[in-house]
């Protein structure tokens, strides 16, 4: 894809093509958009006439002027219907304006999208929602592409050139944020993406430093020697047959003027391959776990984004990281584990591993931090998937102020979340007879189990009932990644989570 985005004033340069934006059954062009078509010799108004036409979401019609004096050719970018707009038609267009200017090498874009969304998006956020779009559709993951590309064995260069986006100044300005975040939600993707073989924890653990010195984190490694002398038996648990030694990645933005109350503490499940220990799951998908990380690789990306925009409020970012692997030495069904607040599970299922290794993260980061607010992701139940289908994320969080800070997030980012419920009920449901807790209960209520397991490690009530502290557990494992081409997104990891935190804290007072 490009080797490079960037968004550029309108009138800096002259644009080798311009998009516009119309609405299903628009039977009259706007008026804002009459010197383009003047430019093209009538050729868009034209094309309005035409039976074949569709402004349907995600289509694209290019018209090429027929002696026109303005650029080479005009993208009609389709919203679909008006009454069913939100934001997220405006990812789907600029990701398909992305794909078809790339196809067409073209350097320069004008986007003129302000008349077509009639006002139903300010200026700065219809830029978020280009740039948001146009970011993630510029993303290939092809580092281990080898010799039977065809090409001699040599890797594909980046292409020589970038693509500058241009537009009037608010809406440059929402575009330049939505391609700095673009740019965290493709760091997330990068790593979601690298094989099981390379993604290790302690390769995870390298990048993480790396990028830490690179935008200004604070990172600090809990090795397995030091989760020992803290007493995570969880973490240690599922990752002692691992190919490498699990660890708990520590990120932390503190800036010098902080706002609201803090910090917020964000942590996400990384277990970089899944086999599911004993309780091994079927050989059918199972190349898919390395996907198991996609929480822990959003919070990465999260706190690349919240340094990059040096956002104003104090962040703790928490990735447990370890390989479910099976050996002499791994963990077993009828185990018990002791973690390091003191909670004790009876392991009935080692597939449900990667709520053993967010308990251990939980418990010492709230403890150790006192968060004023915590979300914490994780691919971890099949459950929520059979529930919800790969179009949100499972939300679990008692605080009604919290949740609807999280949604208002959702619904401006286009990561949607659904609210699914955590009684005192579902705690009840996974006691455990010898110990404390069960890790799994079986399948009533599967999703809610896993929330209800993680609430034991919320401190510093979790133990014995309810936590007061805001917390929100998002189930992310139907919407981490995606089968199928489904616009904005190709085929493979998606970053979700990445974009809803960034808003979460931006607006976080």
């Amino acid at each position: 894809m490009y080797r490079s985005l960037r968004a550029v004033e309108t009138g800096r340069s002259k644009p080798d093509a311009v998009a516009i934006a119309l609405f299903e059954k628009t039977s009259k062009l706007p008026g804002a958009y009459a010197s383009i078509d003047r430019a093209a010799g009538g050729a868009v108004s034209a094309m309005l006439g035409r039976g074949e036409f569709s402004a349907g979401r995600g289509s694209l019609t290019t018209v090429y002027p027929a002696g026109g004096k303005g650029a080479s050719r005009v993208f009609i970018l389709g919203l679909g219907d008006r009454d069913k707009f939100t934001s997220e038609a405006v990812r789907v267009a600029a990701a398909r304006l992305l794909r078809a200017a790339f196809s067409a090498k073209m350097r320069r874009v004008e986007a003129q999208l302000e008349a077509g969304v009639e006002r139903r998006l300010s200026l700065e956020d219809l830029g978020r929602a280009i740039g948001d779009g146009a970011a993630i559709a510029n993303f290939e993951f092809d580092a281990f592409k080898g010799s039977a590309r065809g090409n001699g064995g040599t890797k594909s260069a980046a292409p020589a050139i970038g693509l500058d986006l241009i537009a009037q100044t608010a809406v440059r300005r929402g575009i330049e944020h939505g391609l700095r975040v673009g740019e965290s939600v493709n760091l997330t993707r990068t790593l979601a993406a690298t094989p099981p073989n390379i993604a290790h924890p302690g390769y995870l653990v390298d990048q993480a430093r790396r990028m830490a010195k690179k935008v200004g984190l604070r990172c600090s490694i809990i090795d397995a020697a030091k989760a020992k002398s803290l007493g995570m038996g969880g973490l240690l648990a599922v990752g002692a047959a691992g190919s490498h030694p699990p660890a708990l990645i520590v990120l932390e933005h503190k800036p010098a003027r902080t706002r609201g109350k803090g910090p917020i503490l964000l942590v996400g499940k990384a277990v970089t391959f899944d086999t599911g220990g004993y309780s091994i799951k079927p050989a059918d998908g199972m190349d898919k776990m390395k996907y198991d990380k996609c929480g822990g690789m959003a919070v990465i990306g999260a706190m690349h984004a919240i340094a990059s925009l040096k956002l104003p409020v104090h962040v703790v970012g928490l990735i447990p990281a370890a390989e479910n692997m099976i050996a002499a030495n791994a963990y077993r069904p009828g185990d018990i584990i002791t973690f390091c607040n003191g909670v004790t599970s009876e392991i009935t299922n080692t597939d449900a591993e990667g709520r053993l290794i967010l308990a251990d993260a939980l418990a010492w980061g709230t403890r150790t931090y006192k968060p004023a607010a915590v979300v914490d992701l994780a691919t971890l139940t099949g459950g929520v998937v059979v529930a919800l289908g790969p179009y949100c994320a499972g939300c679990f969080c008692r605080d009604t102020k919290f949740r609807g800070h999280l949604f208002d997030a959702s619904d401006h980012s286009g990561e949607r979340l659904w609210h699914l419920p955590l009684w005192d009920e579902h705690r009840a449901q996974i006691k455990a007879t010898h110990g404390d807790i069960l890790n799994s209960a079986g399948r009533d209520a599967h999703p809610i189990q896993g929330a209800a397991f993680l609430s034991y490690f919320i401190e510093p009530d979790g133990k014995t009932r309810m936590p007061e502290t805001p917390w929100a557990h998002l189930d992310i494992a139907g919407v981490a990644d995606t089968k199928k081409d489904s616009p904005p997104y190709a085929v493979g990891p998606t970053g979700f989570g990445v974009r809803l935190l960034v808003r979460a804290i931006e607006t976080w007072k």
